[in-house]
């Protein structure tokens, strides 16, 4: 296995290693199942379309609610 230094805050340190400690584990066996369990859980979410991202401005600014109503809008669109 590759070695990795990694500082974490004292608080956070003390829980890992109470954790190991309550499942008989070391501390590094422990980090390395919850980055297991974390990076599995991430490559399983669908991919965010463009339209949840940003969900929730949807309404956040004043303006028409359709741009298309109004030809002015919509005036050197695609150009």
């Amino acid at each position: 296995m590759t070695p990795i230094s990694l500082k974490m805050p004292r608080r956070l340190a003390l829980e890992v290693s109470e954790a190991a400690r309550r499942r008989g584990i070391s501390r590094s066996a422990l980090i390395r199942e919850v980055l297991e369990a974390f990076l599995r859980a991430e490559m399983a979410e669908e991919p965010a379309s463009a339209l949840s991202r940003a969900a929730d401005l949807a309404g956040a600014f004043a303006g028409p609610a359709d741009l298309s109503v109004n030809p002015d809008y919509m005036r050197d669109f695609g150009r």
